[in-house]
């Protein structure tokens, strides 16, 4: 008999949590096929860094008590970023990620975000499409000189369909938590940077 899939709930991250997300950032990267020199240099993008967690809008997916996944939203009322997104490898194709992106896209309606952005890691194309990004040019990586990566957009007139049936409703430190944080008081990017999601 098949085992029974855990259930996925999503909950802001901790900021104790930072060396762990940036950890699975790094492998989820690496799954790729990344030698070791252009995962280093990527190490600085994809640090999960605790002033963001701090700010509210990094998210996490967790099964049976284990992370599976992590976003950061980087708000703005015009274009807002997803820095990062990324699943952990072994959870890669389970609907971790769609559970994430969903749960964002309500989010940044929530927030008055008019449409999302980000600059895509190549091998990340397919599944940002599926979730209705469309490449609208190329950015710089700000990890690897004179790399490309494809910048992709989606105006939000409304979020996708709710959550799947895997996903818990956010707990009381996610969506929905009067303490969040206004949009007023939050950046376009996140320390300077933007590591546009699975980039590099």
């Amino acid at each position: 008999m098949v085992a029974p899939r855990p259930q996925l709930s999503i909950r802001r991250a901790r900021v104790e949590e930072a060396a762990a997300l940036t950890e699975l950032a790094m492998r989820s990267r690496a799954h790729w096929g990344y030698d070791d020199a252009f995962m280093a240099a990527c190490l600085d993008e994809l640090t999960v860094q605790p002033a963001a967690i701090e700010r509210g809008e990094v998210w996490v997916g967790e099964e049976a008590g284990a992370v599976a996944g992590l976003l950061e939203l980087v708000p703005d009322r015009e274009e807002a970023e997803v820095r990062l997104i990324f699943v952990a490898p072994e959870r890669i194709g389970s609907g971790v990620g769609a559970s994430l992106w969903r749960h964002m896209e309500i989010r940044a309606v929530e927030l008055g975000v008019a449409r999302i952005g980000l600059d895509a890691d190549p091998n990340a194309v397919p599944f940002y499409e599926r979730m209705g990004m469309r490449v609208v040019g190329e950015s710089a990586s700000g990890s690897i000189p004179g790399r490309m990566l494809p910048r992709m957009r989606k105006d939000i007139g409304r979020p996708l369909a709710s959550a799947s049936r895997h996903a818990k409703r956010a707990s009381p430190e996610g969506r929905g938590d009067p303490s969040s944080p206004s949009l007023g008081g939050l950046k376009r990017k996140a320390n300077g940077r933007r590591a546009g999601g699975r980039g590099g």
